[in-house]
Parts: C-alpha cells; sequence; structure tokens
C-alpha cells in the first residue's frame, strides 16, 4: 500500500510540473496609458480606435489619440498581414490587441501579423465586420452593371 501511495504521490507531482512547463501565464490585459510599461512584453492592449490611416504598404491605427498624441498605434504591414479587411470599418469602435509592444520613436506600438490577433469589443465574427460589402448596382435594359470602383480611396491623414 505504501508503494501505491508512493508512486501515486510521484505521478501527481510529475504531472503538476509538466502542466506548469507547458501552460504559459496568459497575457496581462492593459489600456493605452500603460503600454510604456512593457515594452518587449506580450499583452493585451485595449483602447478605441479613433484615427486610420492608410498608406500604399501600410495601415496605421491610433487609439485613444489622434496622431500625434495617440499613447498607442497599431500598424499593418501590407506586405506581411493577414488582415484584409476593410480598416475605416474600425474607426469608433472598441478593440483589443494582442502581442509584443514594440518601442518605436519613444511611443508604444504593437504590429498586426494576424486577424487572430484583433477583437472589436462586442463583435462575435471580426471576420463578417471586416469584410468589405461590395457596392450594389442597377441594371437596366440597355446596359451592362457597372464595375466595382478598385480605385476608393480610404481615409488618408
Amino acid at each position: 500500500m505504501r508503494k501505491f501511495l508512493f508512486m501515486l504521490a510521484a505521478f501527481v507531482s510529475a504531472f503538476q510540473l509538466s502542466a506548469a512547463d507547458t501552460n504559459a501565464p496568459a497575457p496581462l490585459k492593459i489600456g493605452t496609458l500603460e503600454a510604456t510599461n512593457y515594452y518587449d512584453k506580450e499583452m493585451i492592449v485595449t483602447g478605441k480606435v479613433v484615427q486610420v490611416t492608410i498608406r500604399p504598404t501600410m495601415t496605421y491605427l491610433n487609439l485613444d489619440e489622434k496622431y500625434p498624441d495617440s499613447p498607442f498605434s497599431v500598424v499593418i504591414f501590407h506586405s506581411h498581414s493577414s488582415f484584409y479587411g476593410n480598416a475605416n470599418a474600425l474607426k469608433g469602435k472598441s478593440i483589443e490587441i494582442r502581442g509584443k509592444i514594440k518601442n518605436y520613436h519613444d511611443k508604444p506600438e504593437m504590429s498586426l501579423d494576424s486577424t487572430n490577433q484583433l477583437t472589436v469589443i462586442g463583435v462575435t465574427n471580426l471576420e463578417l465586420f471586416l469584410k468589405p460589402v461590395a457596392p450594389t448596382t442597377s441594371v437596366t435594359t440597355n446596359s451592362l452593371p457597372a464595375a466595382p470602383s478598385t480605385n476608393s480611396l480610404p481615409e488618408i491623414m
């Protein structure tokens, strides 16, 4: 019986050690003003998107304040991101962004590399929320439907 209890205790302690090794703690959830305290750390930052700036190679989301006063920015590099949604749809929405906080010109920012890093608070299906809506066209008997415009310019600041 002693042998059994000893083996059981050894098994339980080994199981607890292996579980502790594989279960990394979840990142802390912080506000935008706290981000300067967590450079190079994996965090979840919450804030409201107040400005969306779209450039040819990248998109910026400024949280809680417009540039240059924004306490936190999210940058989306178009060349290496799985984010293909309508970033302007995020304007005015509260979001959570998960990733490593970087120091860029003495300001905290995070790079969005994957859509699963971003959560819109109060929206359950991010893909439906960000999917661009195709423009509606009317068809008359003597004309073809108009092709959707590819030259629509997003907000650029």
